[in-house]
């Protein structure tokens, strides 16, 4: 019984670590294709929108949650929900402005970047914006158009990753007319 439950474990560091090691692949490639780390970062980004497009169908369909009331309660499925179900970790939500129309994700370990060190050729590179277009993407889906963007970075020399998160608007069904 023992063997198998370790197996188990194996199985899915193997899969993260795959995981890992294919998305520096893809970073590798999108950096010999385009001549600066701006090109690179917009890229990423606009594939990360992409995926969070499709990506929150599987979501709602596998997760049973229901319709957000608010940003806050957005934040709490983000970051306890989505960021743990497809990348196996629980940020931190923190930093709440006044308003409470802005929040920071900070990430004490992101699965993105292990085995990974930035050449100072490539520093002004952000290496992991992939997750900043998922979240724009799939949020887009649901109604809310918001900007996501990484403030702190731990291969750049900070403590921690943080994403900071500002809600811009609510958007609205646009049906043809006649329709409800």
């Amino acid at each position: 019984m023992s063997r198998q439950a370790n197996r188990g474990t194996e199985s899915k560091k193997m899969s993260s670590e795959l995981f890992t090691l294919t998305y520096g692949a893809l970073v590798t490639q999108l950096c010999k294709d385009y001549e600066n780390d701006e090109d690179v970062n917009k890229q990423l980004d606009r594939m990360g929108y992409n995926i969070g497009v499709r990506l929150i169908e599987d979501f709602l369909a596998r997760s049973n949650v229901g319709r957000c009331h608010d940003f806050r309660e957005t934040a709490d499925v983000i970051a306890k929900v989505a960021f743990k179900m497809y990348l196996g970790i629980t940020p931190s939500i923190t930093n709440w402005s006044p308003a409470g129309d802005e929040f920071s994700l900070i990430l004490e370990n992101n699965p993105l970047v292990d085995f990974v060190e930035l050449p100072d050729s490539h520093s002004s590179l952000i290496y992991s914006n992939l997750l900043c277009g998922v979240l724009r993407g799939a949020l887009e889906m649901v109604q809310m158009a918001v900007e996501a963007k990484f403030v702190q970075d731990t291969l750049k020399g900070d403590g921690v990753t943080e994403i900071r998160m500002r809600f811009l608007r609510r958007i609205e069904d646009n049906l043809p007319a006649g329709e409800e």
